[in-house]
Parts: C-alpha cells; sequence; structure tokens
C-alpha cells in the first residue's frame, strides 16, 4: 500500500514561465476552500491505500512554498492521522528562490518540512536569464542560505550542457555548488522539449544545442566531481551523501505506491493508475461533488506495471531486482528483459548483473534513454 504522499499546490501568487496554463495565477486564493477540499481528497486516498504509515510527503506544484504555514500543518496533522507516520519521515516542500518564499522559511520548518528543495538552477545571472528564471544569482544563494539555517535537509538543482557551455565553466559552476554544503544536488542536463521556447531558439538559428559528445563529457565531469565530492551518482541526474538520498523519490523510482492529491496529481496504489483533474476550477468540482477529484482511475494490467516499473528502476544505480519483480507482478523474468540485448550492452560494459539484479553501468548512464528502448521488450513497452 501506499508508503508516500505528493500533495500538488497548483497556485503561483505572481505569473511565471514554467506552467502550462494560465488558471494557476491567482492574486488570492480562498484558503479554507482549498483546504476543506484537499483533506477530502486525501481521506478518499486514505480509505484505499492507508494500511502503511507513511515514510515520505512531498508538496509539489506551482508554488507550494507560498501555502500558508497553517493550511500545511493542517494537512500533515491529518495525514499522519489517516496513515500515521514512520520514524524520521521526510516532509519536503518545492520551492523558488525568491524572497518572498524564503520568508516562510522558518514557519514552514516549524509546522512539519523537514526538507525542501530549490530551484535555483544556476548560479550566474545571464544563465538565469536564459533559463527564463525570475530570480537571480545574489536572490538564489539567498535563499539557500535561508533554507539552510531553516531545514535539516536541503537540495537544489542546477541545469547544465547548456549551448555554448565549456568544461572549464561547468567545473567551476560545480565546485563552487559542491562547496555550498548542502547533503544533496540534482543535475540536469538541458533537453530540448517540443513546444518549449528552447525550440523555437533553435529552430531559428538563434542557439545551438550542444551535441552528444560534447554533452557526455559534461555528464563524465559530473560524476567524477560529485563522487570525489561525497555526493555519488544514486539515479542518473541526482547526487546525495549516503543516507541523504530522497526518499519520496526513490518511492517512485522503486516503484512503490503512492498516493497523489491535488490539481493534476497522479497516483500508483494497488495496481491502479490515478490522475486527478488538472484545472483547479474542475478540480474543486470534483471534490464537490464525488468527495474525491479523480479524473482517471484505470487497473494497470501486469505488464504495463512491468514495463514502468523497469524503466523507473534502471534509472537508479542500484538497479533492479528482477526476480522480486517477477514474482510480485506473476510473470518471468525472462519476461522482463531482452536477455540478448542485455548480454550484448554487458560485453560492452554498459549495462551489469550481479545475481537477480541488473543495472546500468556509470559508462552507460549517458545512454540511458536508447538503453531503455532496447533492454526493454517491445511488448511491454507498446502494453
Amino acid at each position: 500500500m501506499a508508503r508516500a504522499l505528493y500533495i500538488h499546490w497548483p497556485f503561483c501568487l505572481a505569473k511565471c514561465p514554467y506552467c502550462d496554463f494560465n488558471s494557476h495565477v491567482r492574486d488570492t486564493v480562498d484558503v479554507d476552500a482549498w483546504q476543506v477540499a484537499l483533506l477530502k481528497d486525501m481521506q478518499h486516498e486514505a480509505t484505499l491505500a492507508g494500511d502503511e504509515p507513511l515514510k515520505s510527503v512531498f508538496f509539489g506544484g506551482g508554488t507550494p512554498s507560498l501555502m500558508p504555514p497553517v493550511l500545511v500543518e493542517r494537512l500533515l496533522k491529518e495525514a499522519e492521522r489517516l496513515w500515521g507516520f514512520a520514524e524520521q519521515i521526510e516532509i519536503t516542500l518545492e520551492a523558488n528562490p525568491s524572497s518572498v518564499e524564503a520568508d516562510k522559511f522558518a514557519d514552514l520548518a516549524a509546522v512539519g518540512i523537514n526538507r525542501v528543495s530549490l530551484g535555483l538552477q544556476a548560479l550566474d545571472d545571464e544563465t538565469l536569464r536564459f533559463l527564463g528564471r525570475l530570480h537571480n544569482a545574489a536572490e538564489g544563494l539567498a535563499a539557500l542560505e535561508v533554507a539552510q539555517q531553516a531545514f535539516a535537509r536541503v537540495n537544489f538543482d542546477l541545469i547544465y550542457a547548456r549551448p555554448g557551455q565549456r568544461p572549464a565553466d561547468w567545473y567551476a559552476e560545480l565546485a563552487r555548488a559542491i562547496a555550498l554544503g548542502t547533503s544533496h544536488l540534482s543535475l540536469y542536463q538541458l533537453t530540448i522539449e517540443p513546444g518549449t521556447r528552447f525550440e523555437t531558439l533553435v529552430r531559428d538559428g538563434t542557439i545551438e544545442p550542444l551535441d552528444d559528445e560534447r554533452a557526455a563529457d559534461l555528464f563524465e565531469l559530473t560524476r567524477a566531481l560529485t563522487a570525489s565530492a561525497g555526493l555519488p551518482a544514486y539515479e542518473v541526474s541526482n547526487h546525495a551523501r549516503t543516507g541523504e538520498e530522497s526518499r519520496h523519490n526513490l518511492a517512485y523510482w522503486r516503484y512503490q505506491d503512492y498516493c497523489g492529491i491535488g490539481p493534476g496529481a497522479h497516483g500508483r496504489r494497488g495496481g491502479m493508475a490515478t490522475v486527478r483533474h488538472k484545472k483547479p476550477e474542475n478540480w474543486l468540482s470534483a471534490v464537490a461533488r464525488n468527495g474525491n477529484s479523480l479524473a482517471e482511475e484505470r487497473p494497470l494490467g501486469a505488464r504495463e506495471q512491468a514495463s514502468e516499473a523497469m524503466l523507473m528502476g534502471l534509472r537508479l544505480a542500484e538497479g533492479v531486482d528482477l526476480a522480486a519483480l517477477a514474482a510480485r507482478l506473476g510473470l518471468a523474468t525472462q519476461d522482463l528483459l531482452n536477455a540478448d540485448k542485455f548480454a550484448f550492452y554487458r560485453d560492452k560494459g554498459l549495462v551489469w548483473s550481479q545475481g537477480a539484479c541488473i543495472g546500468v553501468s556509470p559508462a552507460g548512464m549517458p545512454l540511458l534513454d536508447g538503453l531503455l528502448a532496447e533492454l526493454v521488450p517491445y511488448e511491454l513497452v507498446s502494453t
């Protein structure tokens, strides 16, 4: 049953360039109405997936750090009443590094938040402008300092493999980031997604993405520098000191059950996929009408679950226990993996096996997407 709870807060109180619909932007929010609805959504999930204490709670979405601390406290108290909390539960909040949000960090810590994930993305103003961020470098670093004073555990993210980025420049930025002293870093390569501003800039020739070879060089540099600093990669883009890995994200990557509430939230529980209504008004109406905000709830077949579990688990340095996964889903181990392709890539040093466990090697991680397409049988991916 569910070991993790995801709470999606859809609103930003100032217009931002990161969300894909505009109805999240509000000058004011009826907090009382949202509290009632979020509690109902949570209670519905607990009746279906409430047999185990929660190991993690994650507040994400638009700008959850602008949630009133009294609302955060009320949601946490209800989650504890419904599920119970495991010892040393991880309670994470996503935050943008603005002074408005940082001013709330102490109050949020006081009501139970014990981990924060900051979207710094870069440590210089020119890059932040290129990425479309609303904060500058000084504001980001100031928010990080406040976060480190308020919370026991802090993560921040950076984006690299940017157009024209040189290894020496990324080395200096990453070394500076490591020196800031957090126990977790999320380091993502810039990707050019369809329909984004970056795709337009590439198409009209304004920017030229790094080629695969240069991006791979930066990936190897990232792995080497973080490992030498005691922050090894435990997932393709995430690095942490031992014991400081994100317990909430590990639940996703290990394909454990989690409940998702709030507009647009996804969940996995008891072999079911759940999706909440995305638009805030539709979400509120659904809760008022049905006592929950489900837009979709469908059973996942064993092969679809296997596909999801393989695609997620092979992102991890620890890999996947094929025997345990096969037994859990009632499948044969040979159904989970293209054995011939695996043997080929193992000989190339791109994947590894140890007993029933398999994984992608450090040399294979830069090629992860291509390897997944080859290793996970087509009938699983296409199910």
